[in-house]
């Protein structure tokens, strides 16, 4: 595996907030992050987009997959030296390995699914796509989000790893979401 996409060994929960856009998963990675007094790691793949956006009016391409993944883990490695027992992402290797397939017909670099299935989370929530989609530069594909949501949770059930859907407001959720996280804290 790449050096640069793997995973800094922790004994923090880390807990993942997976799905479609716009879905809700910023604006629950920020709560929960204020709720326990943690740190979150923020989807670099908006952040990497938005400056090619500006610069040339493009979208995301098949050469900049490695670069976005790469971006993520350095987030994620930096953050979690930062946290206290919980870390919060808003998206992780496995979202990016779901969309490049999706978006390019299977297509994702084999490093990318390498670490995707080598780095270790302690939990998922999968967002439901039952808010308002919100249009953005960024976001191109209101009409596919419950393929996506199926496709989600297909990624998650194929690899074995636990989840749990969230829906509702953003009071539900979070509630939910706190009790999972509280499940999981009496058990690590």
């Amino acid at each position: 595996m790449e050096k640069t996409l793997a995973q800094t060994p922790s004994n923090c929960l880390k807990i993942v907030l997976f799905g479609p856009e716009s879905t809700g998963k910023t604006t629950l990675a920020i709560q929960l992050a204020e709720h326990y007094q943690e740190t979150w790691v923020p989807e670099y793949m908006r952040v990497y987009l938005e400056k090619k956006w500006v610069k040339s009016q493009k979208s995301i391409e098949k050469e900049d997959l490695l670069a976005i993944a790469e971006g993520q883990m350095n987030a994620e490695n930096v953050l979690l030296a930062k946290a206290k027992k919980v870390l919060f992402l808003d998206t992780n290797l496995l979202e990016i390995k779901t969309y490049c397939e999706y978006y390019y017909q299977g297509f994702c670099p084999s490093e990318i699914k390498s670490a995707a299935a080598q780095n270790k989370y302690d939990h998922y929530f999968l967002t439901g796509i039952d808010v308002p989609w919100e249009f953005d530069d960024l976001r191109d594909r209101p009409n596919d989000r419950e393929i996506m949501f199926r496709t989600f949770e297909k990624e998650l059930l194929q690899n074995s790893l636990p989840y749990t859907i969230l829906r509702g407001n953003q009071k539900d959720r979070l509630k939910k979401a706190i009790t999972v996280i509280e499940e999981l804290r009496k058990k690590n």
